[in-house]
């Protein structure tokens, strides 16, 4: 399983597009094996969730993330945590054992700072 958290940093980004990249964590048997940081090829609406298709993500973990990326996601088969903060291997961590749950509301607002 391959598991993407919108990340700046270590820390999990509140803006899903707009994050700095993803970490790419490859679980198995319940442990994570290894992970990798993807740099954020750019913002384009609908753009990312078929990106991280491409590289094999069954699941993304953000802060926010916007109604048409939820729904690409979704009509991709790929689960979506939203509503996630601080470390993100701890955030999987989580995910693994059960204990991180989604918000299911997403980001309606594009104030982004720069």
């Amino acid at each position: 399983m391959k598991i993407a958290v919108a990340s700046e940093g270590e820390e999990v980004s509140m803006h899903f597009g707009h994050c700095e990249g993803f970490w790419i964590f490859d679980v198995e048997n319940g442990k994570i094996k290894d992970s990798t940081f993807l740099p954020n090829p750019g913002h384009r609406p609908g753009f990312l969730p078929g990106f991280l298709k491409d590289k094999g993500v069954d699941c993304i973990i953000s802060g926010g993330m916007g109604t048409s990326a939820i729904e690409l996601f979704n009509s991709y088969g790929i689960d979506i945590i939203t509503g996630a903060e601080g470390d993100a291997k701890e955030a999987v961590e989580k995910y693994i054992n059960g204990t991180l749950t989604s918000s299911n509301s997403p980001c309606e607002k594009h104030e982004h700072h720069h």
